[in-house]
């Protein structure tokens, strides 16, 4: 290949790399972004890191959330897979979020070639993809995981792309390369998001071939895609393994439990997440225009009204309210959708949209049709509760009842709209049509989205009522409230209207632009930079809305986040093992900073095992300190409502690692088990269900003063323990319960010895009379056998990449012979 075709591509990663470097330049200074969801994901990663460093190994489990949890989707490492070696190199290319931004541009710009754009046209739907603002938004929130799996999809489409052009052996090698570094972006929720996507570009495939009586293609092209992403899968075996078994058991897996009487949803999934949990986050039907008009519903939470030049703060002010409370309110009160809490909204750009609704119109072929319904469909899904059929769905469709924040889906929506806007571009710039010709498609598509922002730029309050959903206190004087709400719905009113205006001036530029290419007035050496520089421009500027440079701080800032409090410190002179309680931060369950340093009862993390889950809601919600108790929380974290300064109360009555019970009780399931726990004492009793029955036998613990059971070793996959006792006894270990027997493994002298579950969530085992050593191993069998997969699978993609560029060199050898 020659260097003249080599440059454009080489200039097109240029302007990724500088485009970068525009937008997040503190990151290039060692500057780090403020995430909360990364902060939260650091603190219970430490004690895995510690035990990685100590010995070698992964741990594969934490102590210090939730009482104990699998760490698969916390973190740990996977040797002998090639999709994480390639991964992690291409993760760190660029400094974080630069590398995510990138590798969305690079993956658009791979997919766009291979569909047949210029470099020109693939540049610009890169650009308009990185900078769609749903995805910035991402960056701030800390969602990378989420972000990394959206820049592989495009990727993922183009290696589908190839096989349907017959390309077998790359297309297959790349299938296998990018599914891999999909799967290895450990977001399940997005890559299934994905295969809907390519479900309707195989669909228009087929029926292609089916028209031109090209079946055996297509039939082909599809086996071939299937063995390509075996293997992608198949280097990513012990990590899906991991997260398949670990699925069941979280809150997305099925309960034991019936149903509370008052719970607030009746549509219990019987294997997945509560429907009215699933969809807590949905995207209103009317706010997909956001789509178009980035402030159509107000933009995000933390939209500004205007600030000090907004009413809402002169009328605040002019009654009598602080200017700073004034300017607090008024900071806040932009956004006026539907979802409980959105960081921007889903703007795909004015322009794009334009070009994607111009493409419906001019671009021929199933393709389009595959581009235009697959959009809704995507789009409809982001309606969640508020469209019927995602209910349908959540019931019938596999696995779709485990997802939540459906809105997720809007980041494969984009994709859509952009393969369609440019396929158009691309017929106007191959075809060069007449004005006349593309003349009526064109004013069709001014109509629909520029004629739709003039409306709602004229007359905003025909469609918008723009008050609070619910009625706001805000001094006690009605006629003040009255009037702070009629300032609120004028700024409301001026945020649509601006926005509306701007989205209308920037789709008449981007037809101005294409009516003056079609007719000569302009050469594509002007085109195609000034219709990139106004997307860039456009999507740009609404992105620094949410996602700017005061979200980095520096490095040694982020680097103290953790640092001991004086509290901290107090319960760290404890060396023994126990739980603390931490109601200071978050409440106990949704933030993770006390698990940096010690074993946490609470934590933050979107997918707990259910058992606890239930727990939390059935018993330590309503402060049952029994349950706290048999969990070993010996602190409990405050602060004090006066001063705000964080203190710790010792809990006496923690019951310790392990103890035996006098008394135990069968019962009859899990409803009857957890009911047990409303009021017990854990060191006189243990509720056992009814399963584990045979483990226990005839049994009836005869207990003596001078029975001991003492922990000795405690690593986060390890427990040793001594018993001492003069008959059969049952020990009730505050360790949580999972897979026991399958995972947790239990030993007694060294011989595999089974254990059960006790008080629903803990670990109980009959212990014989005499002096005993009793060990518990964390040895899930999906590690030590996935991982042997990896290996094989990933020598076969290196063999099928090999493959793919002899064959590639030979293809460029023959055209030079030419």
């Amino acid at each position: 290949m020659s260097f003249k075709k080599i440059l454009p591509h080489l200039l097109a990663i240029i302007t990724f790399v500088l485009l970068t470097v525009m937008y997040v330049t503190p990151a290039y200074k060692g500057k780090k972004l403020e995430q909360h969801d990364i902060r939260m994901s650091v603190a219970p990663a430490k004690e895995l890191n510690d035990f990685k460093a100590e010995t070698g190994k992964d741990a594969w489990w934490t102590n210090s959330m939730f009482s104990g949890m699998p760490a698969f989707m916390i973190g740990g490492s996977y040797p002998n897979s090639i999709s994480g070696m390639i991964g992690s190199k291409l993760n760190y290319i660029l400094p974080s979020p630069a590398n995510a931004m990138f590798l969305e541009m690079l993956g658009m710009y791979i997919l766009l070639l291979v569909m047949g754009a210029s470099s020109w046209l693939s540049v610009l739907g890169s650009i308009a993809f990185a900078l769609a603002t749903y995805n910035m938004v991402l960056f701030p929130a800390g969602h990378s995981s989420k972000s990394l799996a959206i820049a592989y999809t495009p990727m993922v489409l183009s290696a589908l792309m190839l096989l349907f052009q017959r390309k077998y052996i790359i297309g297959c090698a790349l299938m296998a390369l990018f599914v891999s570094l999909e799967i290895y972006g450990n977001h399940p929720q997005i890559t299934y998001y994905v295969g809907l996507l390519i479900v309707f570009v195989v669909a228009a495939q087929g029926i292609h071939a089916l028209q031109t009586k090209k079946l055996k293609d297509f039939v082909i092209a599809l086996l071939v895609a299937l063995v390509g992403a075996g293997i992608g899968l198949g280097t990513n075996t012990m990590r899906l393994w991991n997260n398949a078994v670990y699925a069941d058991e979280t809150t997305r897996g099925k309960s034991e439990l019936s149903p509370l009487p008052n719970a607030k949803s009746t549509q219990i999934a019987k294997d997945g997440l509560d429907e009215e949990y699933a969809f807590m986050w949905s995207y209103g039907i009317g706010e997909t225009w956001n789509l178009l008009i980035p402030n159509f519903y107000g933009g995000a939470n933390s939209t500004s009204l205007g600030g000090e030049k907004s009413q809402t703060y002169k009328t605040m002010v002019n009654n009598g309210i602080p200017e700073e409370n004034a300017l607090q309110f008024s900071s806040t009160q932009g956004y006026w959708g539907e979802q409980p809490m959105t960081g921007g909204p889903a703007y795909a750009g004015a322009i794009l949209l334009f070009l994607f609704v111009l493409g419906g119109f001019i671009v021929k072929g199933n393709l389009k049709w595959a581009l235009v319904i697959g959009t809704i469909f995507l789009v409809s899904i982001a309606w969640g509760k508020n469209f019927f059929f995602n209910s349908i769905l959540f019931q019938h469709l596999p696995y779709f009842n485990k997802l939540r924040a459906t809105t997720s889906i809007l980041s494969i929506a984009q994709i859509s709209i952009i393969m369609l806007a440019i396929l158009g571009l691309k017929q106007i710039v191959d075809n060069k049509p007449s004005f006349a010709d593309l003349k009526k498609p064109l004013m069709y598509s001014l109509g629909l989205t520029a004629g739709f922002c003039l409306i709602f730029g004229l007359m905003p309050g025909l469609f918008f009522d723009f008050k609070p959903s619910t009625p706001m206190q805000l001094t006690g004087n009605a006629t003040v409230d009255t009037d702070i709400i009629k300032a609120m719905v004028a700024d409301r009113t001026s945020l649509l209207r601006t926005d509306a205006f701007r989205s209308f001036f920037l789709i008449i530029i981007a037809a101005g632009l294409i009516w003056a290419f079609i007719t000569n007035k302009i050469k594509d050496v002007v085109f195609y930079p000034v219709l990139i520089l106004f997307v860039t421009f456009d999507m740009f500027a609404v992105d620094k809305r949410y996602f700017t440079n005061d979200s980095f701080v520096e490095a040694e800032d982020f680097s103290h986040y953790f640092d001991p409090t004086p509290t901290d410190t107090q319960i760290l002179q404890d060396k023994s093992v126990y739980r603390v309680y931490d109601n200071a931060r978050g409440g106990g369950f949704s933030d993770a900073t006390a698990s940096y340093l010690h074993k946490s009862v609470g934590g933050y993390h979107g997918a707990k095992l259910k058992k606890y889950a239930e727990i939390i809601e059935r018993q330590i919600s309503n402060n049952n300190m029994q349950v706290f108790n048999m969990l070993n929380t010996k602190y409990f974290m405050g602060s004090d409502p006066k001063t705000g300064q964080m203190n710790v109360q010792v809990n006496p009555d923690a019951c310790g690692n392990v103890w035996f019970v006098p008394e135990y009780k069968i019962v009859a399931n899990a409803d009857e088990e957890m009911k047990s726990l409303d009021k017990f004492e854990p060191k006189k009793i243990a509720f056992i269900d009814k399963r584990f029955a045979d483990q226990l036998g005839n049994l009836k613990p005869q207990t003596d003063p001078t029975d001991t059971i003492v922990l000795k070793d405690f690593k986060s996959n390890y427990l040793s323990y001594e018993s001492s006792a003069k008959a059969n006894q049952v020990a009730v270990f505050s360790e949580i319960f999972y897979r026991g027997n399958q995972d947790w493994n239990s030993y007694i002298d060294g011989k595999l010895t089974p254990h059960f579950r006790t008080n629903y969530i803990l670990r109980g085992m009959v212990v014989p009379a005499g002096k005993h050593k009793i060990e518990f191993k964390f040895e899930p069998v999906s590690v030590a056998k996935g991982g042997q997969y990896d290996l094989y699978a990933s020598i076969a993609m290196v063999l099928l990449l090999g493959a793919a560029l002899v064959v590639g060199v030979k293809e460029e050898l023959s055209k030079v012979a030419k």
